[in-house]
């Protein structure tokens, strides 16, 4: 297999292949680094690779012998480094698999690499020190998103056909609307976290995948998903395979729909266009589409306050953590100025201050979900704007402290964290594009907590309606004239 092979098939498709000993996984592994290195310079989505001891048999599991990259954040595997895109834990080795590596292995996936995430994954660009900048497949000069901006990077240029993504306040969906991708952030409590990082930022954060196609997505998510005995999160099981979900009818749906985010944020026109689009297709597809304006339950500022005592404590204990275990300072030689920032700020919460922002974080659960009562799905953009150019999140970032820095993540994505503090799934889906440049424009579904069958269906019957997996960026691994 050669690598315009390999790219026109999705993971299905690959495992498909494998199981009919039409093609081996060792051949697909191989094709995947070649078409690493055919790409990999000019994104710099990859930040290693290794070689791999997975020789999944054929048809023994779901997925086996797909080419497969985690993210250097929330998930370790034995032997191999985890350096959460910093200086501070730069060299660190896991000394054990995950549980959620476990099951990816389980799943039958190689993987045989780690992508770029930004500083302790705390940014909305993939744009660290350690590392240096991911750059964006569709142009080069614009982001491709975070906190999973490898992944996104190295699924749309067509180094593997889905990758591991995290989300704690649009990690999965920001990139995959940059990049032209599908992705879904579950439920809270769907994939287990542990047994190391346990709750991630009290709940916000939960494990998923961005991919080129629907099915991939949900059929990875299959095989990830359940507790572990100990979770301290629990979402009911599906009733039936998310994998079947996708070409199911999502029937007449009702979807309130959000063009401007909370707290003032204006949407850049083309994007209201896309949204524009986006409903005139749904409508045509027999949902009825209305203006809704869902409340959170408290202000902006008190939501954005909210979540700095909650990340900023959380970032805290995590570099104090990693800092005592490595024997490493904790100032400007190991963290960049943002995060450190974040560090100091969230050294000055006070328990009282930690708590009364877990109140916050229940409110607007309670107050979203009065919401799903009256729509089965929300629509917004994914992001006000297209693709942002490199550099903008960093731009005078030395002289905010954390709070500021959080304010500023959240004024350039406010509409995607809303869901990861109230726990319900949601999903970018890359309906369109802007006519004017090409750049992807992702929207994002969200429906009721655990209803992630419901986006599936939605998402496969959008995808059967305007296929997009077709559309390839400028920086692609398969033979296109820029290669």
């Amino acid at each position: 297999m050669d690598i315009d092979e390999y790219v026109r098939f999705d993971a299905v498709g690959l495992a498909q292949l494998v199981a009919r000993n039409e093609v081996t996984p060792a051949e697909l592994e191989a094709v995947a680094r070649e078409a690493a290195r055919a790409v990999g310079p000019r994104l710099n989505a990859v930040v290693e690779t290794w070689p791999t001891d997975d020789r999944p048999r054929p048809g023994s599991a779901p997925l086996a012998g797909v080419p497969f990259l985690i993210k250097d954040m929330a998930v370790t595997m034995a032997g191999r480094r985890t350096e959460l895109g910093s200086r501070l834990a730069a060299g660190l080795v896991a000394g054990a698999d995950s549980t959620l590596m476990t099951r990816f292995r389980r799943a039958g996936l190689v993987t045989f690499g780690r992508t770029a995430t930004p500083e302790m994954a705390f940014s909305t660009t993939t744009e660290p020190v350690l590392y240096g900048a991911t750059r964006n497949p569709w142009d080069p000069t614009r982001s491709a998103g975070g906190s999973s901006g490898g992944a996104g990077a190295a699924v749309a240029a067509g180094i593997v056909p889905v990758a591991h993504a995290t989300d704690a306040a649009g990690s999965i969906r920001i990139p995959a609307a940059y990049n032209g991708l599908f992705g879904l952030k579950p439920t809270r409590g769907r994939v287990p976290v542990g047994p190391a990082f346990d709750e991630v930022f009290n709940g916000l954060a939960v494990h998923g995948s961005v991919s080129r196609t629907v099915r991939d997505s949900a059929v990875l998510l299959d095989q990830i998903r359940g507790p572990e005995p100990g979770d301290p999160y629990f979402a009911q099981e599906p009733p039936r395979p998310y994998a079947e979900e996708v070409t199911r009818h999502p029937g007449a749906l009702r979807i309130g729909v959000l063009a401007q985010a909370w707290g003032g944020h204006r949407t850049a026109p083309p994007v209201v266009d896309a949204l524009s689009r986006t409903v005139r297709l749904l409508e045509s597809l027999g949902h009825r589409v209305e203006e809704a304006a869902p409340e959170l339950g408290v202000d902006w500022e008190e939501f954005v306050l909210s979540n700095a005592h909650l990340w900023t404590a959380n970032l805290t204990a995590s570099v104090d953590e990693l800092a005592a275990a490595l024997g490493r300072p904790v100032d400007s030689s190991t963290l960049e100025p943002q995060t450190l920032a974040s560090y100091h700020y969230g050294q000055r919460v006070s328990g009282p201050r930690f708590v009364t922002a877990l109140a916050v974080r229940n409110r607007v659960s309670r107050s979203l979900a009065r919401s799903f009562e009256t729509y089965d799905v929300l629509l917004t953009p994914t992001a006000p704007e297209l693709p942002v150019p490199l550099g903008t999140h960093g731009r005078g970032a030395e002289a905010l402290d954390g709070l500021g820095w959080l304010r500023r993540l959240f004024d350039l994505s406010p509409f995607t964290a809303v869901f990861n503090v109230t726990g319900t799934p949601a999903m970018s889906v890359p309906v369109t594009a802007d006519a004017a440049t090409g750049l992807p424009v992702g929207m994002q579904f969200a429906a009721g907590y655990g209803l992630e069958g419901r986006l599936f269906r939605l998402a496969g019957q959008l995808e059967q309606a305007d296929p997009w997996s077709g559309r390839t960026p400028a920086i692609w691994a398969g033979n296109r004239r820029d290669n």
